[in-house]
């Protein structure tokens, strides 16, 4: 179990995270979610042993995770970090990228392991092309096969599908995700994206002001947002006599209390999304089809 215990980190002198406590059981995909400089990335970082603890203690099983203080080397051997900036071999292939770190005593156990990731990041027919010759979200998919070449206990992803064209991301989220929910590999991803964590993630702890403001299962977070920005996250949404209440929750009937005033509508492929003025305020809804600007319609909510 990945155990970490009233974690608090500064730099310099400015905090940034403050008594961080959660537990993470093998095998489990953990998500941590905020705005930029919320302290997604340094967690990462500190869960690497980056930089040292101003307090607290992190541990995976028995092992205690020390900062360089106490290693020259930065990162556990049971632990592989891809961070946004990719540390690749740009003049060499990307078969040769991937097993940098395998043994070359059993060559054919080697290129096996290769072939076997190169499929997980969907990358096979490019294992003898040059790293420098491939795309930014090519390059992020390497990245990615080569920290899982070692078979490691616990894999960290800072935005890991940031680079990817969007027609790629969604089968690669499958497969990667589905690869480490098969080998036991721990995983957390710090993101912005929700496509990185709905479908995938056991568990999302949400960071704001320097602490956990949230740590439960998404289902948990999307169905009962305790406040505006862990809402943000999932769609939009509105506000209305002092509840969270998403825009596919408000529907257009017949008659009702709430009326509002079409302004803006927004094709979105399967519906579209209505902006209106309900009480002096903006409002979203969705809609099957496209409503007149300045007309008034009546809604209700469907929860």
């Amino acid at each position: 179990m990945l155990t970490v215990n009233n974690l608090s980190f500064s730099y310099k002198k400015t905090p940034v995270l403050k008594n961080i406590s959660f537990n993470l059981k093998p095998g489990e995909n953990l998500a941590v979610i905020g705005q930029s400089g919320s302290g997604k990335s340094t967690l990462l970082k500190l869960l690497y042993g980056t930089y040292d603890l101003d307090e607290g203690q992190m541990f995976w099983k028995n092992h205690e995770i020390l900062g360089p203080k106490f290693n020259l080397i930065t990162g556990p051997d049971f632990m592989k970090y891809v961070a946004q900036e990719f540390d690749l071999m740009p003049f060499t292939s990307v078969g040769e990228n991937i097993g940098e770190f395998l043994s070359n005593f059993y060559p054919e156990e080697k290129q096996n392991r290769i072939d076997e990731l190169l499929k997980v990041v969907e990358l096979t027919t490019y294992k003898n092309k040059k790293v420098k010759t491939l795309s930014g979200g090519q390059k992020q998919r390497v990245a990615l096969a080569r920290a899982l070449a070692k078979a490691p206990e616990i894999l960290l992803l800072d935005e890991p599908f940031s680079h990817i064209d969007n027609f790629k991301k969604q089968s690669l989220r499958r497969s990667l995700f589905n690869y480490l929910k098969d080998k036991n590999i721990t995983c957390i991803v710090a993101t912005h994206d929700k496509e990185d964590v709905i479908s995938y993630a056991d568990t999302v702890i949400v960071l704001h002001d320097t602490k956990v403001i949230a740590n439960q299962s998404p289902q948990e977070l999307y169905n009962s947002p305790n406040n505006a920005l862990i809402a943000s996250f999932f769609g939009e949404f509105n506000i209305i006599e002092n509840h969270i209440v998403y825009a596919h929750q408000l529907k257009a009937v017949e008659k009702s209390n709430l009326k509002a005033i079409i302004k803006y509508a927004y094709f979105k492929g399967n519906h579209y999304l209505i902006e209106a003025e309900l009480n002096g305020q903006n409002i979203f809804f969705e809609h099957p089809i496209s409503l007149e600007k300045n007309s008034t319609v009546s809604l209700t909510i469907n929860r």
